[in-house]
């Protein structure tokens, strides 16, 4: 039986800076690295921010474009080297609610290759003006705490700065 592949799931805003740290864990592990994209061109601006993210990457990288079937691209692509999917939220976004997080994090777990997970972070703005948009925030949260609790490692990005969640440096448990 092979060993578990390492699991980090990095957090943040908008303009975080969570892409870019999510990339500097991920060659971390060495050896080949893959990137599995979740986004889809749909304009221009969207078009210029899937060419930025691949000028800052460089040309060290295989890029496997998937926006749905998540799984499917971990399960085919592990085994080549660590993996960064960028982003889950766009993947839950794209399935528009028919993604199965269970699954996903099922997959996570029997992966034999590093993967670093790329995910937004939703619930700290106001609530929602719509049932829709309070449904996804929900679904996302949910996801987050998922992927967040089989993960080796939690990162937060604020502003640029990396803040490591999990494992903690301290136990609050200790402390309270």
């Amino acid at each position: 039986m092979s060993e578990r592949g390492h699991i980090t799931l990095v957090t943040g805003g908008a303009r975080s800076g969570k892409s870019a740290l999510a990339e500097r864990l991920a060659a971390r592990h060495g050896g080949s690295r893959i990137y599995i994209a979740t986004a889809e061109v749909g304009d221009d601006e969207m078009s210029h921010r899937i060419a930025e993210h691949q000028r800052r990457r460089g040309t060290g990288w295989i890029t496997l474009e998937e926006p749905l079937d998540l799984t499917g691209a971990l399960d085919r692509s592990d085994g080549q080297g660590v993996r960064l999917v960028d982003c889950l939220t766009l993947w839950l976004a794209n399935c528009r609610g028919s993604a199965d997080i269970g699954a996903l994090c099922m997959t996570l777990r029997q992966q034999t290759c590093p993967v670093v997970l790329v995910t937004n972070e939703l619930g700290q703005g106001i609530v929602p003006g719509n049932a829709l948009a309070r449904q996804f925030r929900d679904r996302h949260g949910w996801m987050n705490q998922a992927v967040a609790q089989i993960a080796d490692q939690v990162w937060l990005s604020v502003s640029g700065q990396p803040m490591r969640l999990k494992p903690p440096r301290e136990n609050p448990d200790d402390i309270l």
